[in-house]
């Protein structure tokens, strides 16, 4: 299975109750078509960073779904004829999750290597001041 985020913006002329109904009932499509929703977003109304037709701003909600990728052709099929959806895209994010997860397990080796090294250092006595261990001195020849 794949992981996948499906990100879209609602236009803003739209009512907050039809956002709710587009939302379910896109999640139901994909979920019909054999995807799991592991995650749902409501990003609330924000500022497009450009105008899209007459929107400056519009409602924007992101799906984290499992699926083989048929079940997106038909989500994106959907949203293209939606007439409240102005913008979507869809991101394939599973490969970028295991590149995280091996990072993560790096530092978190790398954060008990560092801290077993300071154990180590503080259970070592220090070194007395006077331990008798003399420094080599150059020394000037008298001719």
């Amino acid at each position: 299975m794949r992981v996948y985020e499906v990100l879209f913006i609602v236009a803003p002329n739209v009512e907050e109750g039809d956002v709710d109904n587009l939302v379910t009932q896109l999640s139901d499509v994909a979920t019909n078509q054999g995807a799991q929703i592991t995650k749902i977003d409501r990003m609330g109304r924000r500022r497009l960073a450009y105008p899209i037709g007459k929107f400056n701003d519009g409602y924007y909600v992101v799906f984290t779904l499992e699926g083989s990728g048929a079940e997106i052709a038909e989500l994106e099929r959907r949203m293209r004829v939606m007439d409240a959806v102005i913008r979507y895209i869809t991101i394939r994010i599973d490969e970028d999750l295991k590149r995280a997860e091996k990072f993560r397990v790096r530092r978190a080796a790398r954060a008990a290597a560092v801290a077993g090294s300071r154990r180590s250092r503080r259970r070592e006595p220090a070194l007395p001041i006077g331990d008798g261990v003399e420094e080599d001195d150059e020394e000037e020849e008298e001719i």
